[in-house]
């Protein structure tokens, strides 16, 4: 039996005759971080980290050719868990034919050791609507799957929508599904792009990227050095990608499409027409989706005969001819099955084209048609088995981008305007209901409670959560529908439950546009005090998306009309959001007294909640400006404040405004050379985020401490300081921010 990498290395740290300090100063990698290795309690070392142990071992070949396969082999391939239907790859096509040239090709870029020396490979496969993109791009994904441990994802960029996902919000998903929790995701979307680099640095990871609109939309998506494999799919070239492998799909060859339109039939009476199936392929164009289709309906009609099909193909042409899909005869195709689906799932297919986002659920359909959500769970399954709708998971479905369009000319030449209108009206009234229930389970005034809002079970936070982040691409729709059709109380009403939700989910980046109709919607109804918390909301949102010139403007808007309404609470917010932008415009001049005037309205109305924001950013836009000793009161306040049980600062406030509070204590400490004192406050500061589990913190307070305590001379407790950010950085995935620090601490060694 081979022996284990733990045993490798103390094997060979005891031949080479050293203890495990010595190995650690060598190597560079923590003497506990060894011993965690030698008695296997760590598994799963990284490649740098093995690479360093051997180099200090000075291990010759073929000892060091082992060792590093002994480490491979100990790591455990985590597959990471993906949310359904959100990266997860969809279920392959069943009847899936031809295409061998290009999966050769997909399977060739794989087994190459190095496509382009240093660049992970990317392969585009492009063409019409139809041609079976999205089919290869998963049917490769899944013969290949196994070369790639790590994990194989799918997104849809959307590209054919009329808001394709941005690259940002592409990069938040991708960093989801690869366990990266929403509160670790940056900011902005260049360090997004980032830390998805560093990632699938080293990781074997196959990632789909389906429906691309163009190259700006994909470029932030590219991956850098390593083993990962992208494979984007889009109907245009992306022509302007340099480096990548292209597959541009034509049409079936004749001999394939005729297999597979007989593969799909499966019954010989067929196969004895050979000309009408000839003739079959030709209407449908050679293309995958329409053969499907067309194949599908008349296995269900036993009566048929291929000429029957053939002649009902031609006929449709003119009825078809409003469907602009390059080629008609695929639209013959959609409505000769459409024509096949009993009334009930027609006129569920039909309404469905109201709904804007990529996918859904089966409550929204059963809302559209006013049914019970079982019966239309089997209207759908209808509609699934007609290649009329995608089955997504076993919950969610979607449509083809042309059968969208057709579902869309089916309801409008089908259904009176009134009754669009009404079906519309329960989709938003829905959605808008059951997103009100599900946001407020994060504001302490209403949380806490299992509810159940339009069939929709939201038992916990995280089930609200979850149910907000999926349907997003739904509700939001929603909202400004809301907005464009004068329901000024709906969206309010809306804006306001996600108030306390939008603070956890900050990386959506849309709040700006949520709160800038609800307070459009408040000056709707004249009512100046509303407008004036909406545009605070909406301060805050600019802020957070970097527009800090914009907040700034809409805080001082808020301020004017809450001093019109005589409403005290508001102008102390309007005032603090006015603080924190001036703080991020470097203007600190303005930030410390609009800060300075929203502590004083805070105290004088009693709110301690509200109290803590203002004097925090005192103290930072202070230290900022070079003024320590001026900063060091109101850190010294506020920790009061938090240290008073009769101070009625809120339980959801006090746990991340301590920590906070903590580390800029140590901040001022540290600049006023009270370097004991700071030290003191950041070991508290981490201790308490490290309990709460916000890494990104953490790690800022990690380097702040290994300074103070590199400037106190206690060398090795600063060297652990930043051991333990950098591992943090490793968790996020953040390879190359660890790297960093853990040169810095070989420096700090010396």
């Amino acid at each position: 039996m081979s022996k284990t990498f733990g045993a490798r290395l103390r094997q060979y740290r005891q031949a080479a005759g050293l203890t495990m300090e010595e190995l650690a100063e060598g190597s560079g990698v923590s003497a506990r971080a060894i011993s965690d290795m030698e008695r296997e309690r760590s598994l799963a070392p990284q490649r740098r980290t093995v690479q360093a142990l051997a180099e200090a071992l000075g291990l010759p070949e073929p000892r060091r050719s082992a060792f590093l396969a002994a480490a491979r082999a100990g790591r455990p391939r985590v597959v990471p868990q993906v949310s359904a239907g959100y990266c997860a790859l969809p279920r392959p096509v069943p009847d899936f034919i031809g295409r061998a040239g290009e999966l050769a090709r997909l399977a060739a870029v794989v087994a190459s050791a190095e496509p382009r020396p240093g660049v992970a490979p990317v392969v585009t496969v492009s063409g019409t609507a139809g041609i079976g993109k999205t089919s290869l791009a998963v049917q490769a994904a899944h013969v290949l799957g196994a070369a790639f441990p790590d994990g194989t994802f799918f997104l849809n960029l959307r590209g054919m929508d009329a808001h394709p996902l941005t690259g940002g919000e592409a990069l938040t998903r991708l960093l989801g599904a690869f366990g990266v929790r929403a509160d670790q995701v940056p900011m902005h979307e260049p360090d997004r792009a980032g830390m998805y680099r560093d990632l699938l640095r080293d990781r074997r990871a196959l990632v789909v990227l389906d429906n691309a609109v163009d190259e700006a939309q994909v470029r932030p998506l590219l991956p850098g050095p390593g083993p990962s494999l992208t494979v984007i799919t889009s109907r245009r070239l992306l022509a302007g990608l340099e480096g990548v492998h292209r597959l541009n799909l034509a049409q079936l060859p004749a001999g394939d499409a005729a297999v597979l339109l007989r593969r799909i039939l499966s019954d010989d009476d067929f196969v004895r027409e050979p000309d009408a199936i000839d003739e079959v392929v030709e209407l449908c164009g050679r293309l995958p989706l329409a053969l499907r289709i067309a194949g599908n309906r008349l296995s269900s009609r036993p009566r048929w005969t291929l000429r029957d099909l053939t002649n009902r193909l031609i006929d449709e042409r003119r009825r078809l001819d409003q469907l602009v899909a390059g080629d008609l005869r695929i639209a013959a195709a959609f409505g000769l099955s459409y024509e096949q689906l009993s009334s009930p799932a027609r006129r569920l297919f039909r309404r469905l084209a109201l709904v804007t986002g990529p996918d859904f659920d089966g409550r929204l359909a059963a809302v559209l048609v006013g049914a019970d959500p079982d019966e239309t769970e089997d209207y759908l399954e209808e509609l699934v088995e007609l290649s009329l709708l995608q089955a997504e998971t076993d919950s969610r479905y979607r449509f083809h981008d042309l059968v969208r369009l057709f579902a869309r000319e089916r309801l409008t030449e089908e259904e009176p305007a009134v009754e669009r209108d009404a079906a519309h009206r329960r989709m938003v009234d829905w959605l808008l209901d059951v997103a009100v229930v599900a946001g407020r389970w994060f504001d302490p005034e209403y949380g806490g409670t299992a509810s159940v809002a339009g069939g929709v079970a939201l038992n916990d936070s995280d089930t609200a959560r979850t149910w907000l982040e999926t349907e997003v691409d739904n509700w939001f729709p929603a909202l400004c529908s809301a907005a464009d059709t004068g329901r000024h109380t709906d969206v309010i009403r809306l804006a306001e439950a996600l108030h306390w939700f939008s603070d956890r989910w900050t990386h959506w980046g849309h709040w700006h546009e949520v709160y800038g109709l609800s307070r459009a919607a408040a000056a709707a109804l004249g009512d100046t005090r509303l407008e004036a918390v909406h545009l605070n909301y909406l301060a805050w949102a600019q802020s957070v998306i970097g527009r800090h010139r914009q907040s700034a403007a809409s805080a001082l808007a808020a301020l004017d009309l809450a001093r019109s309404a005589d409403d005290g609470t508001q102008q102390a917010w309007a005032l603090n959001y006015a603080s924190a932008a001036y703080f991020r415009l470097g203007e600190f001049g303005p930030s410390v007294r609009y800060a300075q005037e929203s502590a004083d309205l805070f105290e004088a109305l009693g709110d301690a909640d509200g109290y803590l924001q203002p004097i925090a950013f005192s103290a930072v836009a202070l230290l900022a400006a070079g003024r320590p000793a001026d900063a060091q009161p109101f850190v010294q306040r506020a920790l009061a404040i938090l240290d008073d049980p009769d101070s009625q600062v809120s339980p959801q406030v006090a746990v991340m405004t301590r920590p906070l509070t903590l580390w800029r204590a140590g901040l001022v400490h540290r600049a006023l050379g009270e370097s004991v004192q700071a030290a003191t406050c950041l070991r508290e500061a981490y201790d308490l985020l490290h309990r709460e589990g916000v890494p990104t913190m953490e790690i800022r307070v990690l380097v702040e401490l290994s300074a103070v305590l590199s400037g106190l001379d206690d060398l090795p407790a600063a060297a652990a300081a930043l051991d333990t950010a950098a591992s943090l950085h490793e968790t996020l995935g953040a390879h190359g921010p660890a790297a960093e620090l853990r040169a810095q601490r070989a420096a700090l060694l010396g």
